[in-house]
């Protein structure tokens, strides 16, 4: 699955609508900006809603020339797409700048409270303000647009093979994204994974100078409106503080740390056993490129040689979906079926036409994964290269929880046309997929044979599960941490690298697989970096998505292990769920975690509930052993 992946709708380099406080006149960890000369009229309650209600009509207007700019440019990836989405995007930074420094004069203003949050939505909506100052403006939307470009544009060649005895030597081949994705996949010979992860790699070499440019601007953006750097700002999006933010990440890591750390030592103990332990020393870091993914960020490939009971419970889900002919629209009709069991609507006839389901033959595009809703009035679409393969199946069930969401809250204002917080729009689609993606749904969907699940498929299965859903959280929980000491100039350009290291190995107890230096700049070859899309929310949607998978479950009448419960079909969960989505941004976050959970703050344990059965076995299978790193 692409965890990361999945970047949210439209303008997700712009645009992210976060919850924040509906009493709060500045952002939290902001200073309120200073009062209006005497002489000025004061202004009104109504002054401030007629300002908002034009701020709401101007945004919408801006923002859809700049996401349809944005869908060409991903679909279509030239120098004149690029140029022209730069040009819309500055347009729309132009906007939010003047509109944002407008709008302190109403700080002290007794207004509604839906207009009082959408005032602080405004000042902490957008993850790249601009600074005022056109020519800088316009140079950072050309940068954020390159960085984009050289993502998706990003190839590396392999080294040339020696020619055969009187024969010519073939030339090399050179890789994408995906070709390099399916190598992690296939691949178990070490050479070839660590060539393809150097390979990789130095697509974002090229980039450093840029970001170093993007960082100086970005901030002098964040700064003009009243923050210390553009950390600060994406972390005044969540109803606290920015101290608050990062003492409750660190809250709930310490939370699910534990049962990472019994899963690393577990897994590390297997890869012992395949490829050594000169290569996987005891008690040392895992080297990166032997965990199945370019960025070692889920660990879902290396299953097979981790798999604790061979042929207990095993669905082949790539063998059923080719064997069954499925191609990219079968695979979104089966996600849109599950949506659809619900009681939710189907997809608009708009989508199907719209949506890039494959990967052309006659251009560049960007093949992440995201869901877009271009025009904010249900244009719903998505952008992704699908494979009859699993991950692609869990992939497009996660991504259509991103439509159904931005249908869902279409009726609110603007400004309010987002989820409580970035957390739970990536939640959203996680708790459909992978967690009600049971063994239980696939058979009644015809893609596995039903069966009961004994002890050994309930470790396998969990296991399997946790290699996406366990193994992510530290990665989840380092590239904003690297992000905010980067912007907060914590960490000067020199030791970017090394610093980025330096957390992996603290988190993660991943390290690089050859030794790197300030030459590189092994960040950007993670599309969030150089698509300057937070992270936070990832790692929170993975808190998230237990609490609310487990609601669900409830609402829906389920009685036995949460691991076990499957929503599908289930009209109250459906019902749950779309009066929380409906909701959209107009109410602190922890509003609509209550409403859709009876909770009001981030709790790990419906997690730690979930993985009971596979942690008891851990602990087993890791006694003797030397865990940590």
């Amino acid at each position: 699955m692409h965890p990361a992946l999945v970047v949210r709708a439209a303008a997700a380099l712009l645009l992210s609508t976060l919850g924040s406080l509906a009493s709060a006149q500045t952002a939290p960890g902001k200073v309120a900006p200073s009062a209006p000369p005497s002489a000025a009229p004061a202004p009104t309650p109504a002054d401030a809603k007629v300002f908002i209600d034009g701020v709401n009509a101007e945004l919408k207007r801006l923002a859809v020339r700049s996401s349809t700019s944005a869908w060409i440019r991903n679909t279509y990836i030239t120098d004149d797409t690029e140029r022209n989405a730069a040009a819309m995007t500055e347009d729309l930074l132009a906007y939010r700048s003047r509109v944002i420094a407008e709008a302190a004069r109403f700080a002290g203003v007794n207004a509604d409270p839906d207009t009082r949050r959408m005032l602080h939505l405004l000042e902490v909506g957008s993850s790249l303000p601009a600074p005022r100052d056109p020519a800088k403006r316009r140079e950072l939307a050309e940068i954020a647009s390159r960085l984009e470009g050289m993502y998706g544009k990003g190839k590396w060649c392999a080294a040339p093979r020696q020619a055969r005895a009187g024969g010519k030597a073939p030339a090399p081949r050179c890789h994408d994204v995906l070709d390099t994705e399916e190598i992690f996949r296939e691949s178990r010979d070490p050479a070839a994974l660590r060539e393809a992860w150097v390979g990789w790699h130095s697509i974002s070499r090229e980039m450093r100078p840029l970001y170093a440019r993007f960082v100086e601007l970005a901030n002098e953006g964040a700064r003009e409106i009243g923050f210390a750097d553009l950390g600060a700002l994406w972390r005044s999006r969540y109803d606290m503080t920015p101290a608050e933010v990062e003492a409750d990440v660190d809250r709930l890591w310490d939370e699910v740390k534990p049962l990472y750390e019994e899963l690393h030592c577990f897994v590390r103990a297997r890869l012992q056993k395949v490829y050594g332990k000169d290569l996987v020393p005891d008690g040392k870091p895992i080297p990166a490129h032997l965990l199945g993914n370019i960025w070692a960020q889920s660990w879902e490939n290396v299953y097979p040689l981790v798999v604790p009971y061979r042929g207990a419970g095993e669905i082949d889900l790539t063998a059923a979906l080719r064997r069954q002919g499925y191609d990219a629209v079968k695979m979104v009709k089966r996600a849109e079926g599950f949506y659809t069991s619900l009681g939710l609507a189907p997809l608009p006839e708009s989508f199907w036409q719209r949506s890039m389901l494959t990967k052309p033959r006659d251009r560049e595009v960007v093949c992440h994964a995201s869901a877009w809703d271009v025009t904010g009035s249900g244009d719903l679409r998505v952008k992704m290269c699908i494979r009859p393969v699993a991950e692609d199946f869990v992939t497009i069930h996660h991504e259509l929880g991103h439509n159904y969401y931005q249908r869902a809250y279409l009726g609110q204002p603007y400004l309010f046309q987002g989820s409580a917080n970035d957390g739970f729009h990536e939640a959203l689609g996680d708790t459909i997929s992978p967690l009600s993606m049971t063994p239980g749904y696939l058979a009644e969907v015809g893609l596995a044979s039903a069966a009961r699940e004994d002890e050994r498929a309930v470790v396998n299965h969990q296991l399997q599960a946790a290699l996406e859903g366990v193994a992510f959280l530290p990665f989840g929980r380092l590239m904003d941490q690297w992000r905010w000491e980067v912007f907060g100039g914590k960490v000067p350009p020199d030791r970017w690298n090394a610093r980025w290291w330096e957390l992996r190995r603290k988190f993660q107890g991943v390290d690089e697989p050859v030794a790197r230096t300030e030459q590189d700049f092994d960040p950007g070859a993670k599309y969030h970096i150089p698509g300057n899309t937070p992270y936070l929310r990832y790692f929170l949607a993975r808190i998230y998505q237990y609490q609310f998978h487990k609601a669900l479950c409830d609402a829906s009448g389920w009685k036995g292990p949460l691991h076990a419960c499957s929503v599908y079909g289930s009209k109250e969960a459906g019902r749950r769920l779309e009066t929380m989505m409906a909701m959209g941004a107009s109410r602190p976050w922890p509003d609509a975690m209550e409403a859709l959970t009876g909770q009001r703050k981030a709790d790990a344990s419906a997690l730690l509930e979930y993985y009971a059965p596979l942690r008891a076995w851990l602990r087993r299978q890791n006694a003797g052993q030397k865990c940590g790193w």
